[in-house]
């Protein structure tokens, strides 16, 4: 939806941009009518599946904050840099004053771990060094672009011969640098501040099994297929208008880098889902209780893309299993011995799952003692006051209560 949402603010700022086909419809999938208890428990799943709650920056930060392999004390300091940041990711108090009691050198790496998560550039002063930041962590920056920076607003007006000249570049390299420069994020906290309270959600990516093997599948009936306007392509071409040539190339320039961005997107989408896939299978085979510990490094890793390119991915995107509707964060959990993929066998959210199991199936009231027993002779250490906590996440009352 808000994929949609862009594309349609797209096609409003830029008429070189229009909708060859648009193939969605408002139709849900994955819920089959059925009767009796166990079918109004499924449409309840479902549901709730299709019901969205906007995150927060904090949020998110702190979601990816929990599986990076670090100890104790930089994760409290990289916590703290995180509460602290505004609605544009930038700090709130100053970090010497927030910090002046702290290590040096632990706030030298809590900042650069902290920044570098998704999105990128947040826990900085403004959006300068935001930006920065940005370039930074960019695989082939191109030459000039930082110097580049101090010329934006001559940039922003399309003077690409004056910036050239001062930056020293030729005007082909400049304009190279001005598109990378606007892929960019120079507030990078506002994307989570831009949401309504409640939304449906409607899954990218399905999941499905045909003939025991499991099927990817895009949802691209909510994407409208782009082209170039015929019209400005004409203009384009007419050697006796400058201005409106000029004013017809820019803008199929700018349409052409839209549309080859969306299929980024989706080339990116599917490659991180078909990794996903290809980790959780038991999960996918067996169910929620089978999700195994794994982090965004795991399939940074195996796809050769940075941590925090993965978690832009997985953000607010969703996938349509036989299980439910899940965003693609959900698959990405610690090991219950807090070491990530690493660690134990058994991933949190798989545990908790399986706490939800042996409380629904139970024939008398257990306590939570009691659960931890049942979890020790499945292979699975967990302290009491763990179960404890896992279960009051799961909205599941005490012994007592239920």
């Amino acid at each position: 939806m808000d994929l949609r949402e862009k594309i349609e603010e797209e096609l409003e700022r830029n008429p070189a941009l229009e909708v060859l086909e648009d193939r969605s419809t408002v139709s849900f999938t994955g819920y089959v009518s059925a009767g009796g208890e166990a079918a109004a428990n499924e449409r309840q799943r479902f549901i709730e599946g299709v019901l969205s709650h906007p995150e927060t920056l904090q949020e998110h930060l702190l979601w990816q904050l929990r599986l990076q392999p670090i100890d104790a004390e930089l994760r409290r300091i990289c916590e703290l840099l995180i509460q602290n940041l505004d609605e544009d990711g930038f700090h709130k108090e100053p970090i010497d004053v927030l910090l002046e009691n702290e290590d040096r050198q632990k706030t030298k790496m809590a900042i650069e771990l902290v920044q570098q998560l998704d999105p990128a550039g947040s826990c900085t002063a403004d959006y300068m060094e935001s930006l920065k930041v940005q370039i930074s962590m960019l695989a082939n920056a191109p030459k000039g672009i930082l110097n580049a920076l101090s010329h934006l607003e001559l940039l922003e007006r399309g003077k690409i011969h004056e910036v050239a000249k001062k930056i020293g570049c030729s005007e082909a390299e400049t304009t190279l640098i001005l598109k990378k420069i606007k892929e960019l994020s120079p507030f990078p906290g506002r994307q989570f501040y831009s949401q309504g309270d409640t939304r449906f959600v409607v899954p990218d990516i399905q999941v499905s099994k045909k003939e025991g093997e499991l099927v990817i599948i895009l949802n691209e009936e909510e994407i409208p297929v782009l082209g170039i306007s015929p019209f400005f392509m004409k203009i384009a071409g007419d050697s006796g208008d400058k201005q409106g040539r000029d004013f017809a190339r820019e803008n199929i320039r700018e349409a052409r880098w839209f549309i080859n961005s969306i299929n980024q997107r989706n080339h990116t989408l599917l490659r991180v889902s078909r990794a996903i896939v290809e980790f959780q299978r038991p999960f996918f085979a067996d169910g929620p209780k089978y999700l195994t510990p794994l982090t965004l490094r795991d399939i940074a890793g195996e796809l050769g893309l940075h941590e925090t390119t993965v978690s832009r991915t997985a953000h607010g995107k969703y996938m349509q299993t036989e299980w439910g509707i899940f965003e693609l964060r959900h698959f990405f959990s610690n090991s219950i011995s807090g070491t990530g993929s690493k660690g134990s066998k058994h991933s949190k959210e798989g545990v908790k799952e399986i706490i939800r199991e042996i409380i629904e199936s139970e024939a008398q009231n257990l306590s939570d003692l009691e659960i931890t027993g049942i979890l020790e002779k499945q292979g699975i250490t967990l302290a009491r006051r763990t179960v404890a906590k896992y279960r009051n996440e799961l909205a599941l009352g005490s012994s007592f209560e239920r």
